[in-house]
């Protein structure tokens, strides 16, 4: 029982609900049906054109911090994230190897010093003796050499030092610029290798002045004639609804690319007055401003109509005027025109009712054109239909006549008779002949 109660419940509400929309269907026929104007003013109103492309926002400077010797990272005070002034470490390596290594040239050039020092001692001893012919030339020419291989060594031994020094430098990595660290792929206590390898070296850090912003983004080819360096644009950044800047464009790519199968070329904006919620990778869009036209008379775009002119085979713009019931064609110079207006240079004044739409005898006078056109080239082609058709018939008939010798004569008529026959080609002359 309560199973029915609820199949009769469903239905009536199922019922009412269609009596309801049938209603409604009603009430919206023709009568109240909404119609989209056929007629406008001509209005005195500001026009603007502009050009939109899209961009990522990206660091003007951005570094990728690796070392230029093998080491492991000893200290690594900074993280993702920290604002860094420039001279401030950012990473230091272990440098005890190094350290053992320079206490060990120390020796070595304190050693070839006092070595330089005994062989020059005895190189000035064995020239006194020399000058008293109480040793050979020989003997000179000994301590001479000695001498002046002691020279060698302590300057080998100094340059071994300083490149050990230069190295011990390279130990401690400090900020190049005012600086955020934007990634941080490595620990204390790893191991890295330095820039000079095949690898091109670990990474350690990335930082980046987020100060200075700069937008990298792809115009299309149409676009890019009208973009100029130093010119300002508007900017605004999805992420960060109602936040809109200016930017400069900075550099114009002299190469096209091809971007999500567009060909265009790469642009490089810089943003003025960064605002702290812009961060890299964020999506930005450029407004590129290409003419403007304040309180000048326009009309909807769909107003003005476009003809080319058979005399003198140049395009002509124009617009139909309402007068009194009627239209009046007036040629008219267009200026600045955006997605809906545009702007009426001469020929048009405020206040003026244009069309939206072909007047009625011009429509008809289209239709008219376009059915002769079609009935035209309908004739046409009949006519080439019929042509080869006689063209076909006369071939069958030469292939008839071309009995061979001591045959019947072909019968009069035979060749109108023809048609093409089945697979060979061949029509009813061509039997007769045979």
């Amino acid at each position: 029982m309560k199973h029915i109660v609820t199949l009769i419940v469903v239905l009536g509400l199922l019922g009412g609900g269609y009596l309801v929309w049938r209603r409604q269907a009603q009430a919206n026929v023709p009568g109240g049906a909404l119609t989209r104007p056929t007629t406008a003013l001509v209005i005195q109103t500001n026009i603007s054109f502009a050009v939109n492309a899209a961009g990522e926002i990206s660091p003007a400077e951005q570094v990728s911090v690796r070392p230029e010797i093998n080491g492991r990272i000893e200290q690594l005070p900074v993280d993702i994230g920290d604002r860094v002034k420039k001279g401030d470490l950012l990473f230091k390596l272990d440098d005890k190897e190094l350290q053992q290594q320079r206490a060990s040239n120390l020796t070595a050039v304190e050693r070839t010093r006092l070595e330089l020092e005994k062989a020059e001692r005895d190189h000035r001893r064995a020239a006194q003796l020399l000058a008293e012919k109480l040793i050979s030339q020989e003997l000179y020419d000994d301590t001479k050499t000695a001498y002046e291989l002691a020279k060698n060594a302590l300057d080998r031994a100094q340059k071994e030092l300083a490149i050990v020094e230069e190295r011990l430098t390279k130990t401690e990595v400090r900020a190049p610029f005012d600086c955020t660290v934007l990634t941080r792929p490595v620990s204390v206590g790893q191991a890295v290798s330095g820039s000079g390898g095949v690898s091109g070296g670990t990474e350690v850090l990335t930082i980046a002045d987020l100060n200075s912003m700069v937008i990298n983004a792809h115009v299309n080819q149409a676009d890019v004639p009208r973009l100029k360096v130093n010119q300002v644009v508007e900017v605004t950044v999805e992420a960060v609804p109602g936040l809109s800047v200016t930017g400069v464009v900075e550099r114009i790519a002299p190469q096209a690319t091809i971007k999500n199968n567009i060909k265009g070329f790469a642009a490089r904006i810089l943003l003025r007055n960064v605002d702290p919620r812009i961060r890299p990778g964020m999506t930005a869009n450029i407004k590129i401003p290409v003419a403007s036209a304040d309180n000048v008379a326009a009309v909807p775009l769909a107003a003005v109509f476009t003809e080319r002119d058979p005399e003198t085979g140049q395009f002509e713009r124009f617009v139909y005027v309402q007068h009194d019931g009627t239209a009046e064609k007036r040629n008219v110079k267009v200026g600045v025109s955006d997605f809906f207006y545009a702007e009426i240079q001469s020929g048009l004044s405020a206040g003026e009712v244009v069309l939206l739409e072909l007047p009625k005898e011009e429509r008809e006078k289209k239709a008219r054109q376009l059915a002769a056109q079609q009935k035209a080239a309908a004739g046409a082609a009949a006519q080439g239909a019929r042509a080869g058709g006689e063209m076909t018939g006369r071939g069958g008939s030469g292939r008839g006549e071309g009995a061979p010798k001591g045959g019947p004569p072909p019968t009069p008529g035979a060749g109108k008779q023809s048609r093409p026959g089945g697979p060979t080609g061949r029509g009813e002359g061509g039997g007769r002949g045979r």
